[in-house]
């Protein structure tokens, strides 16, 4: 939960109630959030995918429409969150077959008041839940994680880079 310059919590009142933080006092920047998340799977379900041949259909064009669909609707899920206008969502997927798996990689944009980061974490979420559920018929046994924040820029706090391992 993120902290006020004072070091209170901004999504508690004085009361300790939650409610959603008032932002009509910031200006307005442009902010931008990318996160990641990486489905791994066997090397036989990353094949299947790419061939095209899980009976769901394309899994990976599901996976990027369900992504950009959750981080428009990230405020209905997500309690406190603001309702954003976003510019731009985009979701990439690209095998990594040293994983195996796929890795999604979220991007979230808008000039606004408040930060993205929920929104593109969000996105990857759902890209990665998507593309279990997709291939699910195929393998149980894959794995979804870790989802993370890699970058954030604009607002007050700047901008914020995940360092490298």
């Amino acid at each position: 939960m993120a902290r006020d310059p004072t070091g209170k919590l901004t999504h508690l009142g004085a009361d300790g109630a939650a409610n959603m933080v008032d932002v009509g006092d910031k200006n307005d920047t442009v902010r931008e959030a990318v996160a990641e998340g990486f489905v791994a799977m066997t090397s036989e379900t990353l094949e299947t995918i790419l061939a095209g041949n899980a009976k769901k259909g394309d899994v990976i064009a599901t996976a990027r429409i369900a992504g950009i669909m959750a981080a428009k609707k990230t405020h209905e899920l997500i309690p406190l969150c603001h309702p954003l206008m976003l510019s731009k969502v985009s979701v990439e997927i690209q095998p990594d077959r040293d994983l195996p798996g796929l890795r999604v990689q979220a991007l979230a944009r808008l000039s606004g008041k408040t930060g993205v980061e929920m929104e593109a974490l969000t996105a990857a979420s759902i890209a990665c839940l998507t593309i279990y559920d997709m291939a699910k018929a195929i393998d149980k046994g894959m794995e979804i994680g870790p989802v993370r924040l890699l970058s954030k820029t604009g607002g007050k706090s700047g901008t914020w880079t995940r360092s490298a391992p």
